[in-house]
């Protein structure tokens, strides 16, 4: 059976069209801040995607703001989404989700493709995620030319801000999420050999604005009220809310001026990595409180900026058979499918906060992401797409118990 089975699903997935759209794709700069990069990466998978039998769409992101040095707010810009809608009103629905933006930024040196062996191909991207993204579009030709797609309805999703937290698209993740029966993320494999990412931690980043009160260091001090010593306890404290389900991380503290002078404005950026949601929560809630104890002993003024981006995913029985069903196919084809908890966050987070079961690491097998190291298994194009189309053929057949039907 598994030679059968492995014969027929690649008969239908090309390997090299899945290389050159990898090729192509990284050949555009799409760091999260090159508009005009991610405009035109856009345009090449609206053009890509087409082949579908559904609808293509590029959707404007939302508002994002961020906190300057100065304390003013100011927005961030993000490039448009893409989505892609395919027999919207089946009554068993998927969603597929990737992203387009690298976290190379235009100016970055790290630019061209280059072969390490016959089989690895270094690039900005390959792994983490244009080689993602051709595995769903390929893997989806081959379901759709397999003659069991009728029964199946799928949303696609290429949001252009993941690597920055996905503020910009949590919203429209949210949306899209809504009534799916399952959801597959294009991640690369937690490890090259192809291990999935099982539960993850979650993640949050804050920047509290203190406002004090200028004085001179000298002649009238006592008439000063210190930003800087205002956040310098912000930060112990903090670090005193660390527990085994949480950790915190000051990561940049910015203020002061001329050293006779009492400083009248910090801001103190930090992150935090929760592990369950009772843990995120109650910090949610601590903060407020700490924030007005610092104010009150200091004197001063805090605002407070940003917040939980990545609710923590646990894995639960739904999401469980997802990933056992996951298992079962690579079994068919020949793979070995494993998967291991991470401390790693990506938009598999926020669809499994929507209740969606999710295995959010079926991307191509790589590795050394996020730097100029990064590295694509060239062979796993192919095979990670193999195994999407027979899991796809699999959901469309109702292969997850107590699904819509």
């Amino acid at each position: 059976m598994k030679p059968e089975i492995q014969s027929q699903i690649g008969a239908r997935i090309d390997a090299g069209a899945m290389l050159d759209n990898v090729k192509n794709w990284c050949a555009i700069n799409t760091g999260t801040g090159n508009i005009e990069g991610l405009k035109k990466q856009a345009s090449a998978l609206a053009d890509a995607f087409s082949v579908l039998p559904g609808e293509v769409e590029l959707v404007d992101p939302a508002p994002v703001t961020g906190i300057a040095a100065d304390g003013s707010e100011f927005e961030i810009a993000n490039g448009q989404h893409l989505i892609v809608r395919v027999r919207p009103t089946a009554n068993r629905r998927v969603l597929f989700t990737g992203h387009m933006d690298t976290v190379f930024p235009k100016d970055y040196p790290f630019k061209l493709l280059s072969w390490l062996d016959d089989e690895v191909l270094n690039g900005p991207g390959v792994a983490d995620m244009k080689g993602g993204i051709a595995v769903i579009l390929h893997a989806l030709m081959a379901f759709e030319a397999s003659g069991k797609s009728s029964s199946l309805g799928y949303d696609i999703l290429i949001n252009a801000d993941e690597e920055t937290g996905s503020l910009a698209s949590s919203a429209l993740i949210a949306e899209m999420a809504r009534g799916k029966m399952a959801a597959l993320t294009y991640e690369p494999a937690a490890l090259p050999d192809g291990t999935l990412a099982h539960a993850r931690g979650g993640t949050g980043n804050y920047s509290i604005t203190l406002k004090g009160k200028s004085a001179h260091a000298g002649r009238n001090p006592e008439e000063g009220r210190n930003a800087l010593v205002a956040a310098a306890d912000l930060i112990l404290r903090l670090k005193s809310m660390e527990r085994e389900d949480i950790t915190i991380n000051p990561a940049k503290l910015e203020g002061g001026g001329p050293n006779n002078v009492v400083p009248d404005h910090a801001i103190l950026r930090f992150n935090i990595r929760p592990k369950s949601t009772e843990a995120m929560e109650g910090f949610d809630s601590a903060l407020g409180t700490l924030l007005r104890d610092i104010e009150a002993a200091h004197e001063i003024t805090a605002h407070r900026h940003g917040g939980v981006t990545r609710p923590p995913k646990p894995v639960d029985d739904k999401a469980q058979a997802l990933f056992d069903l996951v298992k079962e196919c690579g079994a068919q084809l020949g793979q070995e499918i494993g998967w291991k908890s991470t401390g790693g966050v990506c938009d598999g987070n926020n669809i499994a906060a929507c209740g969606v079961p999710v295995v959010d690491t079926m991307g191509v097998r790589g590795g050394s992401i996020h730097s100029a190291d990064e590295f694509l298994i060239v062979p796993s194009l192919k095979e990670r797409a193999a195994l999407s189309a027979l899991v796809i053929s699999r959901l469309a057949e109702g292969a997850l118990a107590g699904d819509m039907n």
